[in-house]
Protein backbone atom coordinates (compact mmCIF):
# COMPACT_ATOMS: atom_id res chain seq x y z
CA UNK A 1 0.00 0.00 0.00
CA UNK A 2 1.23 2.92 -0.91
CA UNK A 3 2.58 5.01 2.31
CA UNK A 4 2.88 8.59 3.38
CA UNK A 5 4.20 10.61 6.96
CA UNK A 6 2.95 13.26 7.94
CA UNK A 7 4.52 15.23 10.60
CA UNK A 8 1.83 17.29 12.88
CA UNK A 9 0.56 17.84 16.21
CA UNK A 10 -2.27 16.38 17.63
CA UNK A 11 -5.67 17.88 17.60
CA UNK A 12 -8.06 16.99 20.59
CA UNK A 13 -11.43 16.81 18.65
CA UNK A 14 -10.37 15.62 15.91
CA UNK A 15 -10.91 18.36 13.36
CA UNK A 16 -7.10 18.98 12.49
CA UNK A 17 -3.81 17.82 12.67
CA UNK A 18 -2.74 14.27 12.80
CA UNK A 19 -6.26 13.27 13.20
CA UNK A 20 -7.69 14.84 10.14
CA UNK A 21 -4.66 14.10 8.21
CA UNK A 22 -5.03 10.14 8.64
CA UNK A 23 -8.46 10.28 7.65
CA UNK A 24 -7.77 12.84 4.30
CA UNK A 25 -4.75 10.37 3.08
CA UNK A 26 -6.93 7.18 3.96
CA UNK A 27 -9.95 9.00 1.61
CA UNK A 28 -7.36 8.44 -1.28
CA UNK A 29 -6.07 5.12 -0.74
CA UNK A 30 -3.07 5.92 1.50
CA UNK A 31 -1.61 4.90 4.73
CA UNK A 32 -0.88 7.62 6.70
CA UNK A 33 2.05 6.94 8.95
CA UNK A 34 2.77 9.95 12.01
CA UNK A 35 5.18 11.94 13.48
CA UNK A 36 3.70 13.62 17.00
CA UNK A 37 5.21 17.34 16.99
CA UNK A 38 2.66 18.77 19.78
CA UNK A 39 0.00 17.99 22.05
CA UNK A 40 -3.22 20.35 22.24
CA UNK A 41 -6.23 20.45 24.01
CA UNK A 42 -8.59 22.40 22.23
CA UNK A 43 -12.12 22.30 21.17
CA UNK A 44 -14.16 23.89 18.25
CA UNK A 45 -14.35 27.40 20.31
CA UNK A 46 -10.64 27.85 21.68
CA UNK A 47 -7.31 26.23 22.39
CA UNK A 48 -6.77 25.54 25.99
CA UNK A 49 -3.09 24.20 25.87
CA UNK A 50 -0.38 23.45 23.58
CA UNK A 51 2.49 20.34 24.89
CA UNK A 52 5.24 20.76 21.93
CA UNK A 53 6.63 16.98 22.20
CA UNK A 54 10.87 17.00 23.13
CA UNK A 55 13.22 17.00 20.25
CA UNK A 56 14.51 14.19 20.90
CA UNK A 57 10.96 12.44 21.25
CA UNK A 58 10.92 14.01 17.48
CA UNK A 59 14.03 12.44 16.53
CA UNK A 60 12.98 9.30 17.95
CA UNK A 61 9.43 8.86 15.81
CA UNK A 62 11.08 10.29 12.66
CA UNK A 63 14.00 7.30 13.19
CA UNK A 64 11.68 4.57 13.41
CA UNK A 65 8.79 5.62 10.67
CA UNK A 66 12.16 6.22 7.59
CA UNK A 67 14.57 3.44 8.83
CA UNK A 68 11.51 0.97 8.22
CA UNK A 69 8.47 2.16 5.89
CA UNK A 70 8.59 2.65 2.24
CA UNK A 71 7.38 6.72 2.51
CA UNK A 72 6.44 8.09 -0.86
CA UNK A 73 5.96 11.41 0.03
CA UNK A 74 5.84 13.56 3.47
CA UNK A 75 3.84 16.70 4.95
CA UNK A 76 4.46 18.83 7.59
CA UNK A 77 2.02 20.77 9.70
CA UNK A 78 2.01 22.43 13.33
CA UNK A 79 6.16 22.25 14.35
CA UNK A 80 5.72 24.96 16.82
CA UNK A 81 9.35 26.17 17.46
CA UNK A 82 12.67 26.06 16.28
CA UNK A 83 13.87 23.31 17.89
CA UNK A 84 11.67 20.49 16.42
CA UNK A 85 11.96 22.62 13.10
CA UNK A 86 15.66 21.43 12.74
CA UNK A 87 15.33 18.39 13.98
CA UNK A 88 12.01 17.85 10.66
CA UNK A 89 14.73 19.80 8.07
CA UNK A 90 17.75 17.76 9.40
CA UNK A 91 16.27 14.35 9.29
CA UNK A 92 14.68 15.21 5.75
CA UNK A 93 17.34 17.24 4.29
CA UNK A 94 18.17 14.49 1.82
CA UNK A 95 15.14 12.87 1.14
CA UNK A 96 14.05 11.45 -2.41
CA UNK A 97 10.06 12.08 -1.79
CA UNK A 98 8.14 15.14 -2.21
CA UNK A 99 8.02 17.78 0.80
CA UNK A 100 4.78 19.17 1.28
CA UNK A 101 5.03 22.10 4.12
CA UNK A 102 1.52 23.48 5.80
CA UNK A 103 3.38 26.29 7.48
CA UNK A 104 0.32 26.03 10.51
CA UNK A 105 0.58 29.17 12.74
CA UNK A 106 -2.68 30.19 13.73
CA UNK A 107 -5.87 27.49 14.95
CA UNK A 108 -9.33 28.08 13.02
CA UNK A 109 -10.66 29.49 16.51
CA UNK A 110 -7.76 32.66 16.39
CA UNK A 111 -4.95 31.01 18.74
CA UNK A 112 -1.30 30.99 18.01
CA UNK A 113 0.38 27.62 17.61
CA UNK A 114 3.62 28.80 17.25
CA UNK A 115 6.41 30.61 19.55
CA UNK A 116 8.62 33.63 19.01
CA UNK A 117 11.43 31.10 17.36
CA UNK A 118 9.62 29.61 14.93
CA UNK A 119 9.45 32.11 11.38
CA UNK A 120 13.33 32.19 11.37
CA UNK A 121 13.75 28.23 10.97
CA UNK A 122 11.25 27.86 9.23
CA UNK A 123 12.17 30.46 6.45
CA UNK A 124 16.21 29.24 6.98
CA UNK A 125 16.31 25.60 7.30
CA UNK A 126 12.31 23.76 6.07
CA UNK A 127 11.29 26.13 3.06
CA UNK A 128 14.61 25.58 1.14
CA UNK A 129 14.06 21.77 1.30
CA UNK A 130 10.16 21.18 0.39
CA UNK A 131 8.56 20.81 -2.62
CA UNK A 132 5.52 22.98 -2.15
CA UNK A 133 4.70 25.28 0.66
CA UNK A 134 1.13 25.97 1.52
CA UNK A 135 0.27 29.26 3.08
CA UNK A 136 -3.22 31.13 3.85
CA UNK A 137 -3.05 34.62 3.45
CA UNK A 138 -1.78 35.43 6.65
CA UNK A 139 0.71 33.08 6.95
CA UNK A 140 2.04 34.31 3.45
CA UNK A 141 2.45 38.21 4.92
CA UNK A 142 4.42 36.50 7.91
CA UNK A 143 6.25 34.62 5.69
CA UNK A 144 7.41 37.06 2.67
CA UNK A 145 7.14 40.09 4.99
CA UNK A 146 4.60 41.26 2.29
CA UNK A 147 1.05 42.79 2.95
CA UNK A 148 -1.35 41.49 0.30
CA UNK A 149 -4.33 43.61 -0.81
CA UNK A 150 -4.01 42.07 -4.50
CA UNK A 151 -2.68 40.07 -7.18
CA UNK A 152 0.46 42.15 -7.48
CA UNK A 153 1.34 41.48 -3.48
CA UNK A 154 0.36 37.81 -4.42
CA UNK A 155 3.16 37.63 -7.01
CA UNK A 156 5.63 39.52 -5.15
CA UNK A 157 4.92 36.99 -1.96
CA UNK A 158 5.09 33.86 -3.87
CA UNK A 159 8.52 35.50 -5.43
CA UNK A 160 9.72 36.09 -2.32
CA UNK A 161 8.83 33.19 -0.17
CA UNK A 162 9.63 30.57 -3.45
CA UNK A 163 13.09 32.28 -3.90
CA UNK A 164 15.26 29.35 -3.83
CA UNK A 165 13.14 27.33 -5.93
CA UNK A 166 10.32 26.31 -3.61
CA UNK A 167 6.57 26.00 -5.06
CA UNK A 168 4.06 28.05 -3.21
CA UNK A 169 0.12 27.36 -3.07
CA UNK A 170 -1.50 30.33 -1.84
CA UNK A 171 -4.89 29.78 -0.63
CA UNK A 172 -7.34 32.66 -1.29
CA UNK A 173 -9.80 31.77 0.72
CA UNK A 174 -8.99 34.65 2.79
CA UNK A 175 -7.90 37.37 -0.14
CA UNK A 176 -11.99 38.31 -0.24
CA UNK A 177 -12.86 37.90 -3.74
CA UNK A 178 -15.92 36.75 -4.72
CA UNK A 179 -15.08 33.52 -5.58
CA UNK A 180 -12.26 31.60 -3.95
CA UNK A 181 -8.57 31.82 -6.28
CA UNK A 182 -5.73 30.03 -5.10
CA UNK A 183 -2.73 30.85 -6.81
CA UNK A 184 0.04 28.08 -7.53
CA UNK A 185 3.41 29.35 -7.95
CA UNK A 186 5.92 26.92 -9.85
CA UNK A 187 8.56 28.20 -12.52
CA UNK A 188 8.57 31.73 -11.81
CA UNK A 189 4.87 31.36 -13.35
CA UNK A 190 1.23 31.91 -11.32
CA UNK A 191 -1.71 29.71 -12.23
CA UNK A 192 -4.94 30.54 -10.85
CA UNK A 193 -7.34 27.99 -9.65
CA UNK A 194 -10.29 29.19 -9.45
CA UNK A 195 -13.72 27.91 -7.53
CA UNK A 196 -16.99 29.16 -6.20
CA UNK A 197 -17.04 30.25 -3.12
CA UNK A 198 -18.52 28.51 -0.12
CA UNK A 199 -19.59 28.61 3.58
CA UNK A 200 -16.80 29.83 5.57
CA UNK A 201 -14.01 27.25 5.25
CA UNK A 202 -14.72 25.27 8.43
CA UNK A 203 -11.75 23.70 11.08
CA UNK A 204 -9.03 21.61 9.43
CA UNK A 205 -9.22 23.12 6.02
CA UNK A 206 -5.46 23.93 5.89
CA UNK A 207 -4.72 20.52 7.51
CA UNK A 208 -7.00 18.71 5.58
CA UNK A 209 -5.88 19.97 1.94
CA UNK A 210 -2.31 19.44 2.26
CA UNK A 211 -2.81 16.05 2.65
CA UNK A 212 -4.80 15.48 -0.33
CA UNK A 213 -1.40 16.73 -2.03
CA UNK A 214 0.71 14.58 -0.36
CA UNK A 215 -1.48 12.18 -0.55
CA UNK A 216 -2.12 12.53 -4.36
CA UNK A 217 1.27 12.85 -4.73
CA UNK A 218 2.66 9.37 -2.94
CA UNK A 219 -0.13 7.65 -5.63
CA UNK A 220 2.45 9.44 -7.80
CA UNK A 221 0.95 12.36 -9.81
CA UNK A 222 2.79 14.94 -10.34
CA UNK A 223 2.28 18.00 -8.28
CA UNK A 224 0.05 20.32 -10.44
CA UNK A 225 -2.16 17.30 -11.22
CA UNK A 226 -1.73 16.40 -7.07
CA UNK A 227 -2.80 20.32 -6.28
CA UNK A 228 -5.56 20.46 -9.02
CA UNK A 229 -7.42 17.28 -7.40
CA UNK A 230 -6.69 18.15 -3.97
CA UNK A 231 -8.94 21.23 -5.21
CA UNK A 232 -11.69 19.62 -5.80
CA UNK A 233 -11.80 17.60 -3.10
CA UNK A 234 -11.46 20.33 -0.14
CA UNK A 235 -14.38 21.81 -1.92
CA UNK A 236 -16.08 18.94 -1.51
CA UNK A 237 -14.89 18.54 2.19
CA UNK A 238 -15.78 22.01 3.33
CA UNK A 239 -19.23 21.73 1.30
CA UNK A 240 -19.40 18.61 3.59
CA UNK A 241 -18.36 19.80 6.83
CA UNK A 242 -20.57 19.27 9.84
CA UNK A 243 -20.66 20.84 13.68
CA UNK A 244 -19.25 18.67 16.62
CA UNK A 245 -19.68 21.27 19.23
CA UNK A 246 -20.60 24.77 20.11
CA UNK A 247 -17.97 26.37 18.16
CA UNK A 248 -16.68 26.60 14.39
CA UNK A 249 -17.81 23.40 12.08
CA UNK A 250 -14.85 20.54 11.21
CA UNK A 251 -14.03 20.11 7.64
CA UNK A 252 -15.56 16.40 6.46
CA UNK A 253 -11.90 14.87 5.13
CA UNK A 254 -13.47 11.51 4.20
CA UNK A 255 -15.24 12.31 1.15
CA UNK A 256 -14.40 10.54 -2.20
CA UNK A 257 -14.70 13.09 -4.72
CA UNK A 258 -12.87 10.61 -7.32
CA UNK A 259 -14.56 9.78 -10.25
CA UNK A 260 -13.90 6.77 -12.06
CA UNK A 261 -11.33 8.50 -14.54
CA UNK A 262 -9.38 9.81 -11.56
CA UNK A 263 -9.07 6.07 -10.10
CA UNK A 264 -7.55 4.63 -13.32
CA UNK A 265 -5.16 7.45 -13.28
CA UNK A 266 -4.21 6.21 -9.70
CA UNK A 267 -4.94 2.54 -10.56
CA UNK A 268 -2.28 3.11 -13.24
CA UNK A 269 0.58 4.51 -11.65
CA UNK A 270 0.04 1.69 -8.76
CA UNK A 271 0.11 -1.15 -11.29
CA UNK A 272 3.17 0.09 -13.34
CA UNK A 273 4.73 0.80 -9.50
CA UNK A 274 3.97 -2.96 -8.91
CA UNK A 275 5.48 -4.43 -12.14
CA UNK A 276 8.54 -2.29 -12.14
CA UNK A 277 9.79 -3.73 -8.78
CA UNK A 278 9.39 -7.24 -10.31
CA UNK A 279 10.90 -6.13 -13.48
CA UNK A 280 14.20 -5.77 -11.25
CA UNK A 281 14.10 -8.93 -9.78
CA UNK A 282 13.97 -10.86 -12.95
CA UNK A 283 16.10 -9.04 -15.60
CA UNK A 284 19.49 -9.93 -16.60
CA UNK A 285 21.63 -7.45 -16.37
CA UNK A 286 23.09 -8.25 -19.94
CA UNK A 287 19.50 -6.64 -21.29
CA UNK A 288 19.92 -3.39 -19.71
CA UNK A 289 22.05 -0.59 -21.97
CA UNK A 290 24.33 2.29 -20.15
CA UNK A 291 21.46 4.65 -20.70
CA UNK A 292 18.88 2.44 -18.96
CA UNK A 293 15.81 1.09 -19.85
CA UNK A 294 11.96 1.98 -19.07
CA UNK A 295 8.57 0.77 -19.26
CA UNK A 296 5.32 2.92 -19.87
CA UNK A 297 1.69 2.23 -19.22
CA UNK A 298 -0.74 4.83 -21.06
CA UNK A 299 -4.25 5.38 -19.61
CA UNK A 300 -7.07 3.43 -21.70
CA UNK A 301 -7.79 7.67 -23.18
CA UNK A 302 -4.31 9.07 -23.80
CA UNK A 303 -3.93 11.67 -25.69
CA UNK A 304 -0.22 12.38 -24.70
CA UNK A 305 3.01 11.95 -22.50
CA UNK A 306 1.27 13.28 -20.17
CA UNK A 307 -1.70 10.44 -19.43
CA UNK A 308 1.49 8.25 -19.65
CA UNK A 309 3.02 6.74 -16.87
CA UNK A 310 7.23 5.64 -16.73
CA UNK A 311 9.92 5.45 -14.38
CA UNK A 312 11.60 8.71 -13.87
CA UNK A 313 15.37 8.68 -14.59
CA UNK A 314 15.19 5.22 -16.31
CA UNK A 315 16.08 1.83 -14.73
CA UNK A 316 19.90 1.25 -14.83
CA UNK A 317 22.36 -1.24 -13.71
CA UNK A 318 24.21 0.53 -10.46
CA UNK A 319 26.98 -1.73 -8.23
CA UNK A 320 26.01 -4.94 -9.65
CA UNK A 321 22.42 -4.48 -9.45
CA UNK A 322 19.28 -3.18 -11.37
CA UNK A 323 18.06 0.02 -9.60
CA UNK A 324 15.07 2.14 -10.72
CA UNK A 325 16.41 6.09 -10.13
CA UNK A 326 13.22 8.27 -9.65
CA UNK A 327 9.77 7.14 -9.00
CA UNK A 328 6.83 5.75 -11.38
CA UNK A 329 4.78 9.13 -12.61
CA UNK A 330 3.22 10.48 -15.32
CA UNK A 331 5.36 12.00 -17.92
CA UNK A 332 8.49 9.85 -17.21
CA UNK A 333 8.67 7.70 -20.15
CA UNK A 334 8.54 10.99 -23.51
CA UNK A 335 10.19 8.51 -25.96
CA UNK A 336 8.27 5.58 -25.04
CA UNK A 337 5.54 7.85 -24.53
CA UNK A 338 5.23 8.04 -28.45
CA UNK A 339 5.98 4.48 -29.48
CA UNK A 340 2.91 3.94 -27.07
CA UNK A 341 0.71 6.44 -29.01
CA UNK A 342 1.62 4.74 -32.22
CA UNK A 343 1.24 1.34 -31.03
CA UNK A 344 -2.35 2.40 -29.75
CA UNK A 345 -3.44 4.20 -33.21
CA UNK A 346 -3.19 0.57 -34.19
CA UNK A 347 -4.55 -1.48 -31.29
CA UNK A 348 -6.25 0.65 -28.65
CA UNK A 349 -5.78 -2.74 -26.29
CA UNK A 350 -2.16 -2.48 -26.23
CA UNK A 351 -1.32 0.10 -23.67
CA UNK A 352 2.30 -0.62 -22.38
CA UNK A 353 5.90 -1.08 -23.56
CA UNK A 354 9.49 -2.03 -22.58
CA UNK A 355 12.48 -0.96 -23.73
CA UNK A 356 15.55 -3.42 -23.92
CA UNK A 357 18.44 -4.13 -26.00
CA UNK A 358 20.62 -7.26 -26.03
CA UNK A 359 22.57 -9.29 -28.62
CA UNK A 360 21.73 -12.44 -30.82
CA UNK A 361 21.35 -14.69 -27.73
CA UNK A 362 18.21 -12.46 -26.87
CA UNK A 363 16.21 -12.76 -30.28
CA UNK A 364 16.85 -16.61 -29.95
CA UNK A 365 15.49 -16.23 -26.28
CA UNK A 366 12.40 -14.44 -27.59
CA UNK A 367 11.92 -16.90 -30.82
CA UNK A 368 12.10 -19.82 -28.24
CA UNK A 369 9.46 -18.31 -26.59
CA UNK A 370 7.22 -17.79 -29.67
CA UNK A 371 7.06 -14.23 -29.52
CA UNK A 372 5.81 -12.32 -32.89
CA UNK A 373 8.30 -10.04 -33.70
CA UNK A 374 9.03 -7.36 -36.52
CA UNK A 375 12.09 -5.76 -37.33
CA UNK A 376 12.70 -2.35 -38.53
CA UNK A 377 15.20 -0.34 -39.72
CA UNK A 378 14.78 3.37 -38.47
CA UNK A 379 16.16 5.99 -41.25
CA UNK A 380 17.97 8.97 -40.81
CA UNK A 381 16.39 11.54 -39.55
CA UNK A 382 13.11 9.37 -38.89
CA UNK A 383 11.04 9.52 -35.57
CA UNK A 384 10.59 6.35 -33.95
CA UNK A 385 6.98 6.36 -33.98
CA UNK A 386 7.00 6.73 -37.63
CA UNK A 387 9.10 3.53 -38.16
CA UNK A 388 6.83 1.81 -35.43
CA UNK A 389 3.58 2.84 -37.73
CA UNK A 390 5.36 1.59 -41.11
CA UNK A 391 6.40 -1.66 -39.13
CA UNK A 392 2.57 -2.74 -38.09
CA UNK A 393 0.89 -1.67 -41.38
CA UNK A 394 -0.34 -4.83 -42.67
CA UNK A 395 0.32 -6.91 -39.52
CA UNK A 396 -2.41 -9.23 -38.90
CA UNK A 397 -2.27 -9.03 -34.80
CA UNK A 398 0.15 -6.12 -33.27
CA UNK A 399 3.49 -8.23 -32.67
CA UNK A 400 4.83 -8.89 -29.34
CA UNK A 401 7.92 -6.76 -29.80
CA UNK A 402 9.21 -4.46 -32.42
CA UNK A 403 13.29 -5.18 -32.90
CA UNK A 404 15.94 -2.45 -34.54
CA UNK A 405 19.69 -4.40 -35.34
CA UNK A 406 21.74 -1.31 -34.33
CA UNK A 407 24.99 -3.84 -35.15
CA UNK A 408 26.74 -5.23 -32.13
CA UNK A 409 23.56 -5.33 -30.20
CA UNK A 410 19.72 -5.40 -30.91
CA UNK A 411 17.34 -2.98 -29.56
CA UNK A 412 13.77 -4.44 -28.49
CA UNK A 413 10.56 -2.69 -28.17
CA UNK A 414 8.27 -5.36 -25.46
CA UNK A 415 4.45 -4.54 -26.05
CA UNK A 416 1.54 -5.63 -23.74
CA UNK A 417 -1.90 -5.01 -22.73
CA UNK A 418 -1.00 -3.88 -19.29
CA UNK A 419 2.04 -4.54 -17.09
CA UNK A 420 1.00 -8.14 -16.08
CA UNK A 421 0.79 -9.01 -19.91
CA UNK A 422 4.61 -7.73 -20.28
CA UNK A 423 5.40 -9.45 -16.90
CA UNK A 424 4.13 -12.95 -18.57
CA UNK A 425 5.79 -12.40 -21.77
CA UNK A 426 9.57 -11.52 -19.84
CA UNK A 427 8.84 -14.74 -17.65
CA UNK A 428 8.85 -16.98 -21.19
CA UNK A 429 12.04 -15.04 -22.56
CA UNK A 430 13.85 -15.00 -19.16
Amino acid sequence: MRTALTVAGSDSIGGAGVQADIKAMAALGVHATTVITAVTAQNTRSVAKIYPMPADMVQAQLDSVLSDCNIKAIKTGMLYNAEIIGVVADALEDHQMPLIVDPVMVATVGDNLYDGTFLRAMKEKLLPICELVTPNRHEAEVLSGIKIDNEDDVTYACEVIGKEGTSVLLKGGHLGQKAVVDYLYLSSGITRIRNPRLAAAGHGSGCVMSSFITANMANGLDLVTAVLEARKMIQRSIAEQYSIGGGVPVVNPSVSLAKKEDDAKVSTIRELDGAVAKIIDMLPLEVVPRDGINIAYANSDAKGPEDIAGVDKRITVHNGSLKRNGSVRYGAAEHLSYVLMEAMKNNPGIRCVMSMSGDDSLIRDMRDADMHMVSIRKMPGESISCTVRDAVEGCNEFPDAITENRGRFTSVHLFGNDPTDVLRKLEKIF
